[in-house]
């Protein structure tokens, strides 16, 4: 079972992009969706986490104030919309799925992932 991140791209520092996170093969509505970063040369690291209703949400540090997340259980689709975008924001970036009741940035236990997407933030 896989999710389909989407929405990378090259961006100049200061620009926007919004990643989209969908699947074919089942219901998001009932899962937390994570979304997580890779950068070259680090582990990876939690950015943004929402329940199944946009109720609950999360943002590290490093991102608070400049993404958003949000979902469309309609679409069955979660998006992370990224503002003020750093050269330091460049990473390949994974949304997940994960069932518990609470939300959590421990990413080995989500069950679902996507294939990642890569952001690139560079003039």
């Amino acid at each position: 079972v896989q999710l389909q991140a989407s929405g990378g791209g090259l961006v100049q520092p200061g620009g926007s992009l919004i990643l989209s996170c969908t699947t074919s093969e089942f219901a998001l509505d009932l899962y937390n969706i994570g979304w997580f970063r890779q950068a070259p040369g680090k582990g990876r690291e939690g950015v943004s986490l929402i329940g199944p209703t946009e109720a609950r949400t999360y943002y590290s540090d490093s991102v608070k104030g400049r993404f958003t997340i949000s979902r469309d259980n309609a679409k069955n689709t979660a998006y992370l919309r990224m503002n003020d975008l750093k050269p330091e924001d460049t990473a390949i970036y994974y949304c997940a799925a994960d069932k518990r009741p609470s939300l959590t940035l421990d990413s080995t236990l989500y069950h679902y992932w996507g294939q990642g997407t890569l952001v690139t933030v560079s003039s």
